[in-house]
């Protein structure tokens, strides 16, 4: 037999290093001259931002900038990519806006509303407490069920119903004749609960701007560097040659560190901003704000009808994803 076999353990060669504390991670890496970013988030999953007063946050100790999502969208910084090539039923593709820091609205609990630097994270945090947000609160789509029906408050203005796209699987007509000639039709309603993954790691970046060379370095927590830098580029506003990508140990994932997330785009647009040093900033979530800000896997409530031969093989099957 082998090395490695069908039936044979396999002794896993990464495990000693780590077991013994010497993973390094985006929390565990200490750059010359390094501050701190921290995220303001929407307390309400949906609301109108009537105003937004950072003036005692600028002037707090040790702030170094305040980014919120008008400054985002002077800056002409461009928005995190939205998946595409779907369509809704009326054959036109939904893609919503997706700033970094979102302007005149929110749209769930934890929406990015401004992005604090400063020398520690301590002083970052204090200042965004000091950061006067006006919400108007709107009425809060909490279902699947709720969005689709009838008279559901948008969350999208330019989505009336709510339905980002519509995606068929399978032989429309084939299944149709097999329901119309079966024996027997089964029906069952599976409910599927919201999941969200949990990984060891919450999301994180820390954002190195080099002056001299012109040229970023980002040191995140992510599954596939490459399109990364591909993605952030055209949102920096820079060639792919002036951004380095650095993906070390990585704290588990799950897919939920696959895209560009809003943490890892204001750390390094930040430093350029923050003169004169233009020092790294990194923004790493908390377990807490991790765990309502990225995307989950929303509840559904699958139907399926199938229809089994009179010798026991199932001849066709109809699943309807309908929201609960």
């Amino acid at each position: 037999m082998g090395e490695f076999a069908i039936g044979q353990s396999v002794s896993r060669f990464e495990d000693p290093r780590l077991l013994r504390g010497g993973g390094r991670y985006v929390g565990d890496i200490v750059l010359p001259g390094m501050v701190f970013g921290y995220v303001l988030r929407s307390p309400h999953a949906h609301a109108r931002i009537r105003s937004i007063d950072a003036s005692k946050a600028k002037t707090s100790p040790g702030v170094l900038a305040v980014l919120t999502g008008a400054d985002w969208q002077a800056s002409g910084w461009g928005d995190l990519p939205v998946p595409g090539g779907l369509k809704r039923r009326d054959g036109n593709a939904f893609r919503p806006p997706y700033p970094a820091l979102v302007k005149d609205r929110v749209r769930f609990a934890g929406d990015y509303v401004a992005f604090v630097v400063a020398e520690s994270l301590i002083q970052a945090q204090d200042a965004a407490e000091l950061i006067a947000v006006d919400y108007e609160p709107l009425p809060a789509v909490v279902s699947t069920a709720e969005a689709t029906a009838e008279g559901a408050h948008r969350v999208w203005d330019q989505c009336p119903d709510n339905i980002g796209f519509v995606q068929l699987f399978g032989d429309k007509a084939a299944t149709e004749a097999a329901f119309a000639n079966a024996a027997h039709i089964a029906k069952h309603r599976f409910v599927i609960n919201r999941v969200t993954a949990a990984s060891m790691e919450p999301r994180g970046s820390i954002g190195d701007y080099n002056a001299a060379e012109d040229r970023y370095t980002i040191y995140t927590t992510l599954q596939r560097a490459h399109p990364f830098r591909t993605e952030l580029a055209p949102i920096l506003k820079v060639p792919e040659s002036k951004i380095r990508v650095i993906a070390g140990d990585i704290g588990g994932s799950f897919g939920m560190k696959s895209a560009v997330y809003n943490e890892g785009t204001p750390s390094p647009a930040s430093a350029p901003i923050c003169k004169p040093a233009c020092p790294p900033s990194p923004a790493i979530s908390a377990r807490w704000p991790a765990s309502i800000a990225r995307p989950p896997s929303m509840p559904t409530s699958p139907l399926c009808s199938r229809t089994p031969t009179r010798c026991g093989p199932i001849a066709a099957m109809v699943a309807r994803r309908r929201p609960m």
